[in-house]
């Protein structure tokens, strides 16, 4: 809904007003100028109203048109200076500054030349215009300053609930690629293996399809889950994994064919490091089974001073691409990382590819 439409209250009351003017005009006047004039001003601002949803800008320099002219023609002062500032109130709360404020500016001057000329032609005091043409001007600025800080105030608002909508968005992507991407890979490397040993060993190839159950499953109820919570129903969350799930992960790993060392004396640690230590190794490892070619893996997690430090090495020939799994690979699990303070490394080295995250260890 757009500032106009919201401040569609105005609109009458601007007419109201000028009615009100033109009332007391026509009500108490004798000196004998046609009553005609505030009738045609009522009906004139009230069509220039009509004009703010699709021309906001003629509408405020109409509006001060037709208010000089009122004043140019004699007649008395009232709550028709007002008109004006509830436009501009309007049209800034819908509109950015630049579409307006050299309209407003402009019908101010339009009326304090009708002022002026109504002045000049009777006896109205110099002084009184003068402040009068001061106190409309004022008015008029202080309408297009708080409309233009009603519309910021909404666009900001606005803008933190898309902003917090898109950050749920990408956790959202970010746990299903984690937690199915990885349950896929396992399946991946588990059916080659099961495919490969089918003759000759129907036992270990039995263990795969087992492994490959187990694992759909498991991915499936991670994948409702989430699915549920986009769509907007009630669903419990799932407790975060964190180190203490790195063993099982690991034998996953290795019922599939490949050699995974782990070493792990990370000692008690804080909910969010926990989770983001899993994560890396989970991620990690999934990139070996997807992209490296690798043999064996070496997973250690263990305290350095102050500090966590996960490392996965691999013994494969991964490297690291631009825009690699669409941002959710790597780069997801630095932003992990860099979240809690930390810092992810991930290139060749001496031993193949490392992928290393340090994070600093607060006071569970």
């Amino acid at each position: 809904m757009t500032g106009l439409t919201r401040s569609w209250w105005v609109l009458p009351l601007a007419v109201l007003v000028a009615a009100g003017t033109a009332g007391a005009n026509g009500a108490g006047d004798g000196t004998g100028r046609s009553q005609l004039v505030p009738a045609v001003t009522v009906a004139v601002l009230a069509a220039l109203t009509l004009l703010l949803h699709r021309w906001p800008a003629l509408a405020i320099g109409g509006n001060g048109l037709i208010v000089a002219t009122y004043f140019a023609l004699g007649y008395s002062d009232g709550p028709i200076y007002l008109t004006v500032p509830l436009t501009t109130l309007v049209v800034a709360n819908a509109r950015p500054p630049r579409e307006w404020w050299s309209w407003s500016a402009a019908a101010v001057t339009l009326i304090a030349v009708g002022q002026g000329v109504r002045a000049a032609s009777s006896d109205v005091d110099w002084q009184q215009t003068a402040w009068q043409m001061l106190g409309e001007a004022a008015l008029v600025a202080a309408s297009g300053a708080v409309g233009t800080a009603l519309r910021a105030r909404r666009e900001a608002r606005a803008d933190r609930v898309q902003r917090a909508a898109a950050e749920e968005r990408l956790r959202m992507a970010q746990d299903l690629h984690d937690g199915v991407g990885h349950g896929l890979a396992v399946i991946a490397m588990q059916a080659g293996v099961a495919l490969h040993v089918l003759d000759q060993e129907p036992a270990r190839a039995r263990a795969s399809l087992e492994a490959i159950r187990d694992q759909s499953r498991e991915a499936l109820d991670e994948l409702r889950s989430e699915l549920a919570r986009m769509s907007g129903q009630r669903a419990p969350r799932r407790a975060l994994p964190g180190v203490d799930a790195i063993p099982a992960l690991v034998d996953r790993v290795r019922a599939g064919g490949l050699a995974v060392d782990l070493t792990t004396d990370p000692g008690e640690l804080p909910a969010a490091i926990d989770h983001a230590a899993y994560v890396v190794v989970q991620e990690s490892l999934t990139n070996v089974l997807r992209h490296a070619r690798a043999t064996r893996a070496t997973v250690a997690l263990g305290r350095r001073g102050d500090r966590l430090v996960v490392t996965v090495v691999d013994d494969g020939h991964g490297t690291v691409t631009a825009g690699q799994d669409g941002g959710m690979g790597i780069s997801g699990m630095r932003s992990r990382v860099e979240a809690l303070g930390g810092t992810l490394e991930a290139g060749g080295s001496a031993e193949g590819f490392r992928v290393r995250a340090t994070v600093r260890i607060e006071s569970p």
